[in-house]
C-alpha cells in the first residue's frame, strides 16, 4: 500500500515538473514539438485524513539518530523514512499550501511528511487574526493527500526537544527569512544545523492575496451572501446597507435585462439584414431575367416585332385585291357629259320665240330616237 503510494507521488511529481518544463520556454511559452507527458492511470487508496501524532502509536525502541542529507538522497529502507516536518498557519487553505507540501513531500525518494499547524492564539499573537479556527485547518490539512501526520498546537520556534520528540530528520519550508517573534529568521538555527530543505512558493497565490480579493470586492460579496439567504445581522451589515444592496441587485437585474433585450434586438437587426441583403440579391436576379425576357419579346429586334410584321403582311394580302389577266375584254366607257357653268359661259342675244320653239322640237325628237 504504502509502495503504491509512493509510486503515484513520484509520478505526479514528473507530471509536474513536466508541465514545468513545458510552461516555460525560451521566452516563458510552451516549446514547439513538445508533446504532453501521459502518465498511467493509478487508483491510490486514500480514503482515511492523516492522522494526528498526538493519536498515533509510536513505540520507538532504538534511540533518535539522524539521517544525513547523502543517505536520504540514496533512499532510505522502507521501514525507516526519512522524516520530514513542515509547518504554518494554512489558513484558507489553497493551492500554494498544497505544492509546498507536494515539494516537501518529493525531497527524498521515501519521505514520511509530518506538518505541523499552529494554534490560534500563536497565530494571532505572532501574525494576526485568521479566518479559520484552529479546528477548520486541523482538518483542512489532514485531508491533503501529501500529508502523513499532523502536528497539532505546533510551536512557533523549533527546539531541540520538538524535533527529537518527533524525531525530525528535516525541516522543509522556503529559503525567504521568515521574521517573527523578535527573530530575523526562525528557521536560523535549523539552517546552521543542516537540517533545512528548501522549497519553492507558489506565485500568484496566497492567504494575504484572497483576503484582498475579498476586501477590494466586499460589496460584490456582500451582496452575493444576501442572495443566498444570510441575514444583515450575520454579516454585520446596517439595516441603511442592507437596503442599498438589495436596490443596487435590482438595479442590476434591471442593466442586465436591458443588455440582454440589446443582445437579442442586435441579433434580430442582423438576421434582417442578413434576410433582406439575400432577399436583394435574389430581386436583383430576377430583375435582370424579367428585363432580358421583355427586351427579347418588345425589343427593337424582338419576337413581337416579327409578329407584327409578319401580321401586318399577312393582312396586307389578304385585303389587297388580285390583279385582271390582260387578255379579258375592257369596257369602253363613254364620255361624260360636260357640263358648264352658266356664269363661264358668254351671254347669247336673246332669240325670236319662233327659233325657240324649233329647238325644243329637235330636242323631243332625238329623245324619242334614243328610245
Amino acid at each position: 500500500m504504502l509502495l503504491g503510494v509512493l509510486q503515484m507521488e513520484a509520478l505526479s511529481s514528473n507530471k509536474l515538473s513536466s508541465r514545468k518544463r513545458r510552461k516555460e520556454g525560451s521566452n516563458g511559452d510552451t516549446e514547439e514539438g513538445s508533446a504532453p507527458v501521459k502518465i498511467p492511470r493509478c487508483t491510490v487508496g486514500l480514503s482515511q485524513p492523516a492522522p494526528f501524532a498526538d493519536e498515533i502509536e509510536t513505540p520507538h525502541t532504538q534511540p533518535y539518530c539522524r539521517v544525513s542529507i547523502e543517505e536520504a538522497r540514496k533512499g532510505t529502507p522502507p521501514h525507516r523514512p526519512v522524516r520530514v516536518y513542515a509547518d504554518g498557519i494554512f489558513d484558507l487553505f489553497h493551492s500554494g499550501h498544497a505544492r509546498a507540501l507536494m515539494q516537501a513531500k518529493d525531497l527524498f525518494p521515501n519521505t514520511h511528511l509530518i506538518v505541523g499547524v499552529c494554534n490560534d492564539d500563536l497565530t494571532h499573537k505572532f501574525k494576526g487574526f485568521t479566518v479559520m479556527s484552529e479546528d477548520e485547518r486541523y482538518d483542512a490539512v489532514s485531508h491533503c493527500r501529501y500529508v502523513d501526520e499532523i502536528v497539532r498546537n505546533a510551536p512557533w520556534t523549533l527546539t531541540p526537544e520538538f524535533l527529537a520528540k518527533h524525531r525530525i530528520d528535516f525541516v522543509a519550508h522556503d529559503d525567504i527569512p521568515y521574521s517573527s517573534a523578535g527573530s530575523d529568521d526562525v528557521y536560523k538555527h535549523i539552517k546552521e544545523a543542516g537540517m533545512f530543505a528548501p522549497t519553492q512558493r507558489t506565485e500568484g497565490i496566497s492567504t494575504s492575496d484572497i483576503i484582498t480579493r475579498i476586501v477590494r470586492d466586499y460589496d460584490v460579496y456582500v451582496r452575493r451572501n444576501l442572495q443566498r439567504g444570510y441575514t444583515a445581522k450575520e454579516l454585520n451589515v446596517s439595516f441603511i446597507n442592507e437596503k442599498k444592496y438589495h436596490l443596487q441587485e435590482r438595479v442590476d437585474k434591471v442593466k442586465k435585462k436591458v443588455k440582454d433585450v440589446e443582445e437579442r434586438s442586435k441579433e434580430f437587426v442582423q438576421k434582417v439584414e442578413e434576410k433582406s441583403i439575400d432577399l436583394i440579391q435574389k430581386w436583383e436576379e430576377k430583375s435582370r431575367e424579367f428585363i432580358g425576357n421583355f427586351l427579347q419579346m418588345f425589343g427593337p429586334e424582338g419576337a413581337l416585332k416579327h409578329m407584327l410584321k409578319e401580321g401586318k403582311g399577312r393582312m396586307l394580302q389578304a385585303i389587297s385585291p388580285r390583279q385582271s389577266p390582260d387578255s379579258s375584254p375592257t369596257r369602253e366607257r363613254s364620255p361624260s357629259p360636260s357640263f358648264r357653268l352658266p356664269f363661264f359661259t358668254k351671254s347669247s342675244p336673246p332669240s325670236s320665240p319662233r327659233a325657240s320653239a324649233a329647238r325644243a322640237y329637235n330636242i323631243s325628237e332625238d329623245e324619242e330616237e334614243d328610245d
